[in-house]
């Protein structure tokens, strides 16, 4: 049975897209960071332990299972452009910048199972039904949350590092994945939530197979930690359908850093 790009686009993303991962970084460029203009101390970046404690977990966001980050996911996309890493790093489930420790989940929205669907097997479906199938069964929102902290403003800088590569690289930029090229044709800034103390979102046009795909990136600042968000939706590419960073997933973790 012959299937149309779209499903080959399902099953390329499903490979690149899914397969992202968390690298745990340390740097202590953020402590050389002074705090004293205005007399207060520097700000001190919090321990993977805190960390740990405030990042989402299982229960605490409706609609979506959350869990630990599948070491699967372990590769990261890499850009030569200096300018457009940050976003690379987002794309990867990684915070923008280096940071003095961090953490991470995978939220998984549930599957909105419709009561008039049937058991069908999918092989005795026509390609039209086969390719509706697929698209319904993927049409869920698959979200990494990093929660990244740094010494002093280090986690101002890497935000702002975001802003201006949403900027710099508007035309997309070049990247690999485990040695496999991959390229975005376009970025540009969506809207964020109101969330924080500032926060930037965007969105990637990636190219599979000759297909084009959109993946979204948020990042939020609350203090000297980072909120990183990358969210990727199969069944939404496959269809054409607006998806965006998971609100509920932003909504909820933005409560624990309150």
């Amino acid at each position: 049975m012959k299937r149309s790009s779209g499903v080959r686009l399902c099953a390329t993303a499903a490979v690149g897209a899914l397969s992202l991962a968390l690298v745990t970084g340390c740097s202590d460029e953020g402590s050389k960071d002074a705090g004293g203009t205005d007399g207060k101390p520097a700000a001190r970046a919090l321990g993977t332990a805190e960390l740990k404690k405030l990042i989402v977990a299982g229960g605490e966001v409706p609609g979506y299972k959350v869990g630990a980050v599948p070491a699967t996911r372990a590769k990261p996309i890499t850009t030569d452009s200096v300018e457009c890493r940050p976003l690379a790093r987002v794309l990867s489930g990684l915070p923008p910048a280096e940071a003095a420790a961090q953490t991470d989940r995978l939220a998984t929205q549930d599957l909105k199972k419709d009561p008039t669907d049937d058991a069908t097997s999918l092989d005795d479906m026509a390609d039209g039904k086969f390719e509706d199938a697929i698209k319904k069964s993927m049409d869920l929102d698959v979200t990494t949350v990093n929660l990244s902290s740094y010494d002093g403003d280090g986690a101002a800088k890497a935000l702002a590092s975001v802003s201006a590569a949403v900027r710099a690289c508007a035309g997309g930029f070049d990247g690999k994945q485990s040695g496999t090229g991959m390229k975005f044709t376009k970025v540009a800034e969506s809207k964020a939530a109101a969330a924080g103390d500032e926060s930037v979102a965007f969105e990637a046009i990636s190219e599979m197979d000759g297909d084009s795909a959109p993946v979204y990136g948020e990042v939020v600042r609350h203090g000297n930690t980072l909120a990183s968000y990358y969210t990727v939706n199969i069944g939404a590419m496959m269809a054409k359908k607006a998806y965006s960073v998971s609100p509920e997933v932003v909504k909820a973790q933005s409560a624990k850093l309150k």
